[in-house]
């Protein structure tokens, strides 16, 4: 039978345990607190919010955008070069870009932390969410180079995520889709929005997009000086996936 106070042991462990992940999960505060940082950048939501919330307690050295070995998009969100330095001059900060293709991408990525460093960064941020406690593999290439690892998301809940990015006054719009889980074309082109982030919900789509169901374009922000004016493009179709190319006004 099991007695009253292996019942209050059990609580008092389970509590100790929830106080450690909460602890874990906001240690990324005290990584970066008043230190030089180089931040991760696609252009979309997620790295958007981890550089928002890095910039209230540290200073940024500058972005770091991977384009794919074209030298014509970046990866996952197929934004220009041109794009992705129209983002940064909003935001205030420089990028710095590399050509890379998958075999080559860790390498070029570690060239561009050390010269990060070289400029006095002592961490990466980045945007991640579902990543193991160790072993990931911006820890790897960041203990490569000597830098410390700061995620502002990690291991938090992803509506609760989202929710923030709109609430904070960001305006980003959905630019990639997988047709294969859930998302439609007529995705294309919105906005995230509180009523959008319920319908994708509603839907059984993580409104975050963790599983690569979605890719978003940031426009707008606290952190911008002004808006990015765009012009959409046609949609173009790849398999599985459709893209909605934004063209800089």
């Amino acid at each position: 039978m099991i007695q009253p106070n292996d019942i209050q042991a059990r609580h008092d462990e389970k509590i100790i345990i929830e106080r450690k992940a909460v602890c874990k999960v906001n240690d990324w505060i005290t990584k970066i607190k008043n230190k030089k940082f180089i931040a991760s950048f696609s252009g979309g939501k997620d790295s958007t919010l981890a550089l928002y919330k890095a910039i209230q307690a540290g200073e940024p050295v500058g972005l770091i955008g991977m384009l794919d070995e074209t030298d014509h998009f970046s990866y996952s969100h197929r934004l220009s070069p041109e794009f992705l330095e129209a983002q940064a001059r909003a935001i205030g900060c420089p990028i710095f870009t590399r050509a890379a293709s998958w075999t080559t991408y860790e390498e070029k990525f570690i060239q561009l932390l050390e010269e990060a460093k070289e400029k006095g960064a002592e961490v990466l941020v980045t945007g991640d969410v579902d990543v193991p406690d160790h072993g990931s593999w911006h820890e790897n290439v960041a203990n490569k180079v000597g830098l410390d690892l700061c995620m502002p998301l990690w291991h938090r809940e992803r509506r609760e995520i989202v929710e923030e990015f709109v609430d904070s006054g960001f305006v980003a719009m959905v630019t990639t889709v997988n047709l294969s889980m859930g998302m439609r074309m007529d995705d294309l082109g919105r906005i995230l929005t509180r009523d959008y982030i319920e319908e994708l919900v509603e839907r059984s789509i993580d409104p975050c997009g963790e599983a690569g169901e979605f890719h978003t374009t940031v426009l707008d922000g606290p952190i911008f000086s002004a808006p990015i004016q765009v012009e959409k493009l046609d949609i173009i179709r790849k398999d599985e996936y459709a893209f909605l190319p934004l063209k800089l006004k």
